[in-house]
């Protein structure tokens, strides 16, 4: 049978695909790949289709055994691999045969990699998507991050060939302060403008609570509009009448910790949400670390969609290498 068998773990890895979306008016989040674009290079790379589920690791990648010959590529954040030993790149198509065993060194730049098998990780889908929920026990491999000896279903292999990579002014950077594109609105007026002034020109440091539900930052301070207590909202000065929280919203409990909202954070509450940050960028903030700097960029929406498309591009140049 093809099967991933997993040696170890890593921290925190799970299987991911492109997202569960569709069901969010029922409280259920897309989950999926946190860095998009590096999921889908991976997938390209072996000969998959964008969508198919690869595993997301955490800061330590896992080390994994194979069972069949397969086509491999890790792609996202950067970290010395090695198969049986002996060094293999990232962002580079390379063949494995059974017994290979892959291994991670500590990650050196970014904080997620992406690794995708030709044929794809084939645990069952659950509302279309085999991407892992671990809040609430959904989906990928019994809706929970890998263990020890789990063995991982592979689907049937297409013809992938090695030593295709991706070159690189295609892969994204890692700069040392992350800058996120942000359509600033919703509920950003409940900030002085003083308030919106530190919100955008602070360099916000991520804290220890950063993870697939969201990121906490710490570094500045914002300042509210007065008001009377809404009927329906908390009496903190962040709380509104209960409203949706699109992926990418940034919610500002307190006033001194924004908290920026990504793939499993619930869907919607009373704490006002001033700002979203664009798509594209979510993969950037997916590869900042516990400790490093992000800020805040306002751009209209004609230029989230601008990103968007250029994200597409440089998958779209991807695919032609590949085929």
């Amino acid at each position: 049978m093809s099967e991933l068998i997993v040696h170890s773990p890593g921290l925190s890895t799970t299987v991911q695909d492109t997202g569960r979306d569709g069901f969010y008016e029922i409280g259920m989040p897309p989950s999926g790949a946190m860095d998009q674009f590096s999921h889908r290079a991976a997938n390209l790379l072996v000969g998959n289709p964008e969508g198919a589920a690869t595993l997301e690791a955490t800061y330590i990648g896992p080390k994994l055994e194979f069972t069949d010959s397969r086509i491999v590529a890790v792609t996202g954040a950067e970290a010395p691999l090695s198969l049986n030993g002996e060094p293999v790149p990232t962002w580079e198509a390379f063949a494995v045969k059974p017994g290979d065993v892959l291994s991670f060194a500590m990650i050196t730049a970014g904080a997620r990699p992406y690794i995708a098998v030709s044929g794809g990780i084939a645990v069952p889908e659950y509302l279309g998507s085999r991407s892992t929920y671990t809040l609430t026990g959904l989906g990928g491999l019994d809706g929970r991050k890998l263990a020890e000896g789990d063995r991982l279903p592979l689907g049937e292999a297409s013809g992938a060939r090695p030593g295709v990579r991706v070159p690189d002014e295609l892969r994204p950077e890692h700069p040392s302060v992350t800058p996120l594109r942000t359509v600033v609105g919703l509920c950003s007026y409940r900030l002085t403008d003083a308030g919106m002034e530190s919100f955008l020109g602070t360099e916000w440091k991520i804290t220890k609570d950063a993870d697939r539900v969201g990121y906490r930052l710490r570094g500045g301070k914002l300042d509210f509009v007065e008001r009377e207590q809404p009927f329906g909202a908390g009496s903190d000065p962040a709380n509104v009448v209960d409203l949706g929280y699109p992926v990418g919203s940034i919610q500002v409990p307190g006033g001194d910790e924004p908290i920026v909202l990504l793939n499993d954070a619930v869907t919607g509450g009373g704490y006002a949400t001033i700002g979203t940050v664009v798509s594209a960028d979510r993969d950037r903030i997916a590869q900042a670390r516990t400790g490093d700097l992000v800020s805040f960029v306002p751009v209209d929406l004609a230029a989230a969609l601008a990103a968007r498309r250029d994200r597409r591009s440089r998958l779209d140049r991807i695919k032609s290498l590949v085929s």
